[in-house]
């Protein structure tokens, strides 16, 4: 939990103060490196939300479904061990992205049409060859985003079966305060980003893409209990 609150300060600290600035300043620009780093670290708390997001479903799955187990289960060890993983995943991610990137060429002045730096949109904005590029994103975003996204519907399908198997209000009543604002929050960062990403009609109008853009990077961070 303490590794999610400093990921959710983080994820939302990259965009939204040069989003303030830019809305109060004539000049909006931002040089080649800081897009580059903004990018990077974006990235970075973007995977590493997403994985925690995964991890916190199956703590909860095992305190729901196997509760005389939990402490053996979730053992310190185990949840250190995911937690290094899945920044160690995000980094390695973000740094293959960057890396990437460096490669391409950009035309003297470009206008990217969202309040930060979107890899998505750098790849467009390119004079280069973005196969590559694009093959890592698809790679990467299966990986961080869907396995994950897959895993959170997986275990709340299993936390579902057992709560139906022996119906009790009180059960219900413990279940849905436990996963409640667990599953609110996961349905509005995933939902937003998977129709961002997968749909075309979203992606290709700047002002719905930059109001979904919105809503996973500054109020699923303001959501998070």
């Amino acid at each position: 939990l303490s590794h999610l609150a400093f990921t959710d300060v983080s994820f939302s600290s990259v965009t939204v103060p040069k989003m303030l600035r830019d809305m109060h300043s004539k000049d909006k620009f931002i040089p080649y490196v800081g897009c580059i780093l903004q990018m990077y670290f974006f990235i970075v708390f973007g995977c590493v939300d997403s994985l925690l997001l995964a991890v916190m479903a199956y703590d909860r799955y095992v305190a729901i479904c196997h509760p005389l187990h939990y402490t053996i289960i979730m053992r310190e060890g185990l949840c250190v061990l995911l937690v290094a993983g899945s920044w160690l995943v995000s980094c390695g991610s973000a740094l293959l992205h960057t890396l990437l990137l460096t490669q391409l060429s950009f035309c003297a002045d470009i206008i990217i049409p969202q309040f930060f730096c979107d890899l998505r949109l750098l790849l467009r904005l390119s004079c280069s060859n973005t196969s590559i590029n694009e093959f890592a994103m698809l790679t990467v975003g299966v990986m961080v985003a869907i396995i994950p996204f897959s895993a959170i519907l997986v275990s709340y399908g299993c936390i579902g079966t057992s709560i139906l198997r022996v119906p009790s209000t009180t059960r219900l009543r413990k279940a849905l305060s436990t996963c409640g604002s667990h599953l609110s929050v996961v349905s509005l960062f995933y939902g937003t980003i998977i129709a961002l990403y997968y749909s075309s009609s979203l992606s290709d109008s700047n002002d719905k893409s930059m109001t979904a853009s919105l809503m996973y990077t500054a109020m699923t961070p303001m959501l998070n209990p």
